[in-house]
């Protein structure tokens, strides 16, 4: 989870590396650190618990030479507390080697009793797996005096996720980058070249990246990259151009990220459309990779974590009941570990908007091992998912830095309808014309979107009244519960109070014990108008917690009297058929969830103890 950047070429290496972690740190905050080479070679590291600015804050204070070579690293603490000795970069080869990591080592214990046992003057100044890593790639130093190949011969003993940067004083302007099962990907300039988690960490100074693969090696310099496998054989790269510029990762004038990122909602929904709908068919050519396997297929099998999950299950109503497969949802850290059935007409969509996600990314290599035709949803390009599945779905929602996802949710579910109509339309579940008329439907969304995001303020003030508010309770049926979840996880996620999702036929079923006087219940109450309604049934269910003292925040469709009787406060959608709705309902609950924080005097955008890209399981 941790964000990583290296840099080589000019003097400015200090000012490369703190702009890249102030864009990375969304990948984790509890502590941040650099480690720089001075003109005359020196090596100079400064590193600090808590956010990057308590970095920078002390950088002002202390003299700390430029250069033109770097490594950055902002933390999220697996290994030890978020403290300073805990901070990277780690130290090797006596103070000339510096170290940084993301992952986890899960040997580390047994390389560490060796080291300690073979050299009696070693002395750990950290409790972190990395610092072992920083001393055996020393020792091999001093054995080869060449830094890829003392990294070559480290983490061949190295077991579990790891991206690796180090840099020797004996060595400047180079850069020497590790990556297995955890996210690196190179920046390309002109005189100078860039390493980072992902393309934010450079996407400022150029939008040339290059994918790096599972168990490669890369070395930087300013005026070449050199990209070899953990053997040694050089190995063919793929060079790929940035999707957006850097100013779609500043706040332009928001209060935070996160509510620049639900303002950009509408647009994240129509960038994932552009150019996939035409004259009312779907056009999904990146599915042209999987051939004729998706004739074939008898089971789709969708694999996320948190809001992906979200998102895949409303997948689930929506290819069932457009294209008639039997669909599974799956939480992907729990899929390879209880032996499922997959094979080759097995269908599996993994969900991740970093594509980074380990968990995810374990689950796919399972598929991919039983036979399955794997499929990704991914937000991020050169993500680690997309390489490794059959195929990918980019939805182009844009950067989003806010860890809690929100746009990054309705770009996913898009991308999901288009890939159902896909499905539907190539095993002749549908019509043309009820094709055509859905994706009508579907194009209308982001208008509509707009006009539920003119609620904001209306909900802010809302959410100012329930400052001192303990629990919520969210209630939805059919495709209002997935979202249900959602207000759920994000209340949960940035406000810090106990919050859940229900399905509201489960209500009777033992979760009403929980209403009591003035307990709010936000309730997602589905379109009256709808075959086969479930509306009665959750107005009968509003009425039911209403009679043991609950308040009613319904999320209802404008014009739906029925509901105005019994709810304490309405938040009015636009008509939209059942499958449709979910995009136009989740996006007051994400504002709710932000306000509420934001009241409270927390932090939205880096909420405690997470993460935005869980890349370690």
């Amino acid at each position: 989870m941790c964000g990583i950047v290296g840099y080589v070429g000019s003097d400015k290496s200090v000012e490369v590396l703190l702009s890249g972690l102030r864009r990375l740190e969304y990948r984790g905050y509890d502590s941040a650190g650099i480690a720089v080479i001075d003109p005359h070679g020196e090596l100079h590291t400064r590193k600090r618990a808590g956010k990057l600015q308590t970095l920078i804050d002390d950088l002002d204070g202390l003299a700390l030479a430029n250069g033109a070579t770097g490594i950055g690293h902002t933390r999220w603490a697996t290994h030890g507390g978020p403290n300073d000795q805990n901070a990277h970069p780690h130290l090797g080869d006596d103070g000339k080697l510096a170290l940084i990591h993301n992952g986890i080592i899960e040997n580390f214990a047994e390389l560490k009793r060796e080291l300690l046992e073979n050299n009696p003057d070693i002395v750990f100044a950290s409790e972190t797996d990395s610092e072992v890593a920083a001393l055996l790639v020393g020792i091999e130093y001093r054995a080869t005096k060449n830094l890829a190949e003392a990294l070559r011969r480290t983490v061949a003993r190295l077991h579990g996720a790891f991206t690796l940067l180090v840099l020797h004083k004996d060595e400047p302007g180079v850069v020497v980058g590790a990556r297995r099962n955890s996210p690196l990907v190179i920046g390309l300039g002109d005189g100078e070249n860039f390493l980072g988690s992902d393309v934010a960490a450079f996407v400022e100074h150029t939008r040339r990246a290059v994918e790096i693969g599972q168990d490669q090696i890369v070395t930087i310099r300013p005026d070449s990259v050199t990209i070899t496998d953990f053997d040694g054989a050089p190995v063919a790269s793929r060079e790929f151009e940035i999707a957006w510029d850097a100013s779609a990762s500043e706040k332009g004038g928001w209060s935070s990220f996160m509510a620049k990122e639900i303002s950009e909602e509408p647009e994240a929904i129509a960038k994932t459309l552009l150019g996939r709908i035409v004259d009312g068919e779907v056009r999904l050519h990146e599915l042209d990779a999987l051939g004729d396997a998706l004739n074939d297929i008898d089971r789709v099998v969708i694999l996320g974590c948190g809001t992906a999950a979200y998102s895949g299950m409303l997948a689930k109503y929506a290819i069932e009941k457009w294209a008639r497969i039997p669909v599974d949802v799956e939480l992907s850290h729990e899929f390879r570990y209880r032996d499922p059935i997959v094979n080759s007409r097995t269908l599996v969509v993994s969900v991740s908007q970093s594509g980074e996600t380990m968990d995810t990314l374990m689950a796919v290599k399972y598929a991919v091992q039983a036979g399955a035709r794997t499929l990704a949803i991914c937000n991020t390009q050169g993500a680690t998912i997309p390489r490794e599945s059959d195929a990918v779905i980019y939805t182009h929602a844009g950067p989003e830095v806010a860890v809690a996802s929100t746009k990054a949710f309705v770009a996913q579910v898009a991308a999901f309808y288009l890939l159902g109509l896909h499905l539907a339309d190539v095993r002749g579940a549908l019509s043309k014309a009820e094709i055509s008329g859905l994706l009508e439907e579907l194009q209308a969304l982001p208008d509509q979107l707009s006009t539920v995001l003119e609620q904001h303020e209306a909900i802010k003030q809302l959410a100012g009244w329930m400052t001192d508010t303990r629990a919520v309770l969210f209630l939805g049926r059919h495709a209002g519960y997935p979202v249900a979840l959602e207000g759920a996880l994000k209340l949960k996620e940035l406000a810090y109070i106990h919050a859940e999702g229900f399905a509201a036929g489960e209500l009777k079923h033992g979760p009403i014990a929980l209403i009591e006087a003035g307990q709010p219940v936000f309730v997602v109450v589905p379109s009256p108008r709808a075959q086969d309604s479930l509306h009665p049934k959750v107005i009968s269910n509003i009425q039911e917690i209403r009679a043991r003292g609950a308040r009613i925040l319904a999320i209802a469709e404008q014009g739906d009297a029925a509901v105005l009787p019994y709810a304490d406060v309405v938040i009015p959608i636009p008509l939209a058929s059942t499958l449709f709705e979910p995009l136009l309902a989740v996006a007051p609950l994400q504002i709710f969830a932000m306000e509420l924080a934001a009241a409270k005097g927390l932090d939205v955008d880096q909420p405690r103890n997470l993460a935005k890209s869980v890349t370690v399981e």
